[in-house]
């Protein structure tokens, strides 16, 4: 059965090529990805590049296909998931985009520009707690994060985790989506720390 891919910003702020290069890279060591199911961990994710970072991908190989303000890479991620380019205006800005999108339902690159451009014409900046999560995830360094595995319960396992530290217990593992307010903010970098929760 195809579900829908979620869409989801990833990152905030501008990615460098190397972020770019790892947030590709982001599901390294999830259970899923080895098993061969690894289509829904990446259709559906996006994030900002710089206009150099785009035109460097535009140049590695010839796309499978463009269309006017986006391009395709040749190589699939997974399945029928590959790399999606956009250039876009927004707000009287050219702006540059990577996401994942998923070929098997040809709408989804437009609705990926639709939502991008939705996103990021905001008036004010600001970052749901689900965005807060996604870039923790993806600027923690591999050695400071992992997915919960035999150790845990059953329910737990396969779970994302990251380092936190906790008082008096010291640094501790602990499954993403469980951190608190507090613990967000302390892992987030200090321009994200007091954006308001997104509508």
């Amino acid at each position: 059965m195809h579900t829908l891919p979620i869409i989801r910003k990833i990152f905030q702020g501008v990615a460098t090529r190397h972020e770019m290069h790892r947030l590709f890279n982001r599901h390294r060591g999830d259970p899923s990805y080895g098993a061969g199911d690894a289509a829904p961990l990446f259709a559906g994710e996006w994030f900002e590049i710089a206009e150099r970072e785009h035109d460097y991908m535009l140049e590695i190989l010839p796309p499978l296909w463009m269309r006017g303000d986006m391009f395709a890479m040749r190589e699939f991620m997974t399945d029928n998931v590959t790399s999606i380019f956009f250039a876009l205006w927004i707000d009287g800005h050219k702006r540059f985009f990577h996401a994942y999108c998923d070929l098997s339902d040809r709408s989804s690159p437009e609705q990926m520009k639709r939502t991008i451009i939705e996103r990021e014409s905001r008036p004010i900046r600001a970052m749901t707690r689900d965005e807060r999560l996604e870039h923790i995830w993806s600027s923690t360094h591999d050695d400071y994060r992992g997915y919960a595995g035999k150790g845990w319960p059953s329910n737990m396992q396969g779970k994302r985790t990251v380092l936190v530290y906790c008082g008096g217990l010291g640094t501790v593992l602990k499954p993403l989506a469980d951190l608190t307010d507090v613990e967000i903010a302390a892992k987030l970098p200090v321009q994200f720390r007091h954006l308001p929760e997104a509508a």
